[in-house]
Parts: structure tokens; sequence; C-alpha cells
């Protein structure tokens, strides 16, 4: 449990993101009457992110359709922001946070919410039309080139990957999309169903190509061209967007004292180890006891809900345990949700490789919904466009439900 801070007169919120908003606000209506600071890279207020890739890279939105709260909210929270640096440093000794302008902040409590930063590829070379996805100016960057491409190619079948193919390919481009694994998606949902929500894109002549080595990524004049794979094939390309994943963003903590692994290390209630120090959303990684005996317990979760009430959750218990009483662990059942063309896809739980899979509901070649079970236990359910049959399975996998459970719940959804 995490130690007493002392007097908390100045929380400072690393990270102007969902789960850093979320822990201003909490700390507002939790009582906290002190000082609050909120330090983000970009020169943005707080921004809903699952949009980049759908409806403001589509063009459907503007840029202040996604902001979280008005500006007055802002305001009214009172908070000193400071926007557009980068944090640095952690010293926990002497309570401060480096900033990238050679500035410091002091604190008495400190919530990390700095989420995560795309993955590159090795070697990847500075060329005009290689694109990531991240941000708000990476989005608006991205649908700008959208506009103008014939060809565009999209490295990593994952679903931030296959949003942007989606969302490409409805902007009339010719999309390519390139996957080294087996099969799409398999970090998230295993071999055979990340191949079944995939199939959406062959319906729409994505051209989806799984088990392919990409050698490098070539221009001409300094623009790309083109990506070369490893049997030597190239793959011409206006647009190359690469999307293989992310990681936390911890680089700025390797001398702080903090243990990082894919992740900040917190404990049940999201304490770091370190006095007045808790961790939120992308960059944390801790003990969920909802999936206790799983071989996964200690999880890392990049979803927007666990960003959501995890921001509140360290919040709450920084206060809490500043006033000598005891912490809350968070506990939480993961969801997620990716729309594809015509294809809404849920997921609650987790999902692993050699998951037992029972599909209950449709059929893998359109709309379906399955179970996913471990060792007797139910571990997630997906749903491709059934929503009915996803989300009553979300108190069962807080409650620990056996498979048998599962079964019996879905065939009462399906009778």
């Amino acid at each position: 449990m995490g130690a007493n801070t002392g007097p908390l007169d100045h929380v400072v919120v690393i990270g102007a993101s969902l789960a850093g908003l979320r822990a201003c606000e909490t700390l507002r209506t939790d009582g906290f009457a002190g000082r609050i600071t909120l330090v983000g890279a970009e020169d943005e207020v707080p921004y809903d992110r699952p949009p980049l890739s759908k409806k403001l890279l589509a063009g459907e939105w503007d840029g202040d359709r996604i902001r979280l709260r008005k500006p007055e909210a802002f305001d009214e929270l009172g908070l000193e922001l400071r926007l557009g640096v980068r944090a640095t440093g952690l010293d926990t000794e002497r309570r401060t946070i480096a900033l990238a302008d050679g500035g410091e902040v002091p604190y008495d409590g400190v919530v990390i919410a700095t989420g995560a930063a795309p993955r590159r590829l090795p070697g990847q070379p500075a060329l005009d039309g290689i694109c990531e996805l991240r941000t708000l100016a990476d989005a608006l960057d991205l649908r700008s080139r959208l506009g103008e491409a014939t060809r565009v190619t999209v490295i990593g079948a994952g679903f931030i990957g296959l949003e942007v193919a989606a969302t490409a390919r409805q902007a009339g481009c010719l999309v390519t999309v390139l996957e080294g694994a087996p099969s799409p998606l398999i970090r998230g949902l295993g071999v055979e169903l990340g191949a079944a929500v995939a199939s959406v894109h062959a319906r729409h002549d994505v051209d989806l190509r799984c088990g392919v080595q990409v050698s490098a990524i070539e221009g001409v004049d300094g623009r790309v061209a083109g990506v070369r794979l490893g049997d030597g094939t190239l793959i011409g390309s206006d647009v190359v967007v690469v999307g293989i994943g992310v990681s936390p963003a911890t680089d700025w903590l390797a001398d702080s004292g903090l243990e990082l692994r894919d992740g900040i290390v917190c404990d049940d209630t999201l304490w770091t180890g370190v006095p007045g120090v808790y961790a939120a959303g992308d960059c944390a990684r801790w003990h969920n006891h909802v999936f206790d005996p799983h071989d996964d317990a200690v999880m890392r979760v990049e979803h927007w809900t666990n960003a959501a009430e995890q921001g509140a959750v360290a919040a709450r218990n920084l206060l809490a345990v500043a006033a000598g009483s005891a912490p809350t662990p968070y506990e939480s059942v993961p969801f997620f949700w990716s729309d594809q063309f015509e294809s809404r896809i849920q997921f609650v739980g987790r999902a692993h490789g050699d998951d037992e899979v029972h599909v209950f509901a449709g059929s893998t070649d359109g709309s379906f919904a399955a179970l996913y079970g471990w060792q007797g236990r139910l571990r997630g359910v997906l749903g491709v466009s059934m929503p009915k049959m996803v989300m009553p399975f979300r108190a069962l996998l807080a409650a620990q439900a056996s498979w048998d459970e599962a079964l019996e719940k879905a065939a009462a959804l399906t009778s």
C-alpha cells in the first residue's frame, strides 16, 4: 500500500491525456483545494484518441469535435497548464520534475499518465510520406495526404493499422496491409478469430498480406516510393503508415528509481512504490486481481475505458494515502472496441493464443460472438456487430465465472 506523502499542497499530473484529465477532475471532485499542474508534451488540451483513426481521419469530424472538455472547463478546474513541454526527468528525492524547456516543477504528489508512443521499424528512414498515428497532428497530416494519395501501404495489421486501412480504402485509396505474423490481430484475438475479424477487409478489396517481412522502405528524392519485402517484391506507395504497435512512454523515467518493465510497475492500487507517485493509463503495469490466478494478472492495458478509470483511481488513492486512509485496489475487466468498414468489433476481458474458443452466435464469415476460456475459467468475449452478445458477460468476468457458467449464459442469450 502507498506510503504516506506528508502534506499534499501541490499535485502534478504528467500527461495531458484522458487519464491525466480524469486524474485532475477527480482531485477536485474529491475535495483537493491545492495547486494542480497539468504537464503535456503536445500543445493541445486533452482530446479523445479513438476518433483519430476513424471519424477525424475520414474528415467527418474536425479537431474541436474531439476535445474532451470545453476551454472554460480547465479554468473551472483551476489547473496550471504547462502544455507543449515534455517532462524529461523525475527526482523522487528532491520531489521535482524536470521539463524539456529547462524548467523544474516541484511536487507533493504525482500522477504519471504519459501514455505510449508509436514503435518504429529498425532503420526506418526519414522520408516524406512515412506516417504514424498517435497524435492529433499525426491524424491531420495523414488526412491531408490521403486526399492526394492513390496507393497507401499500412505496415502492421493490429487494430490501429486496420482502422487506418479501412478509412483509407473508404477514401478511395488502393490499400495494402503488411503483417509479419501469420494472421492479423493475433495479439488481441488469437489466430483463428483475428483472421475472421479481418476478413471484412478482403470484402472491401484491401490487399492484406500476412507472414511477410518488410526489408526496407524506399524513396526517391526524399519522398517515399514503396515498401520492399523480404522476397524482393516492391509495393509502390504514395503513403506508408507504420502501425506496428506502441511502447509505454517511460524513457524519461530511466534514472528515477521507478521500476520499469514494459510500463511503470505498480501495485494493485496504482502506486509505484515511491511515496506520492502513482501511474495511470497506457504507461501503467499493475496487478489486476480480477484475473487471479491467470498467468498475466499483472498487465498493461491500452484501452480508453482503462485510461479513464485508472486516472480517477490513481488520484483518489493519492488523496486517500495522504489523508492516512487505505487506498483501493483497481480491479477491472478490460473493454475495447474498433470500427472497421461496417463492422463494430467489441471485446471484454483478455485473449491469448492458446485459449479455448467457442463461437456461440452467428458465423465467423459475418457477424458473430465468441467466448475465450483458460483452465476452466472464462477469460474474454468477442463480438463482431453483436453488441447485445458481449456486454452481458462483463459482470461474469468480474465475478471470475467458470467456463460452464459462461456456456450457460451464452445458451440463454441465444435461446
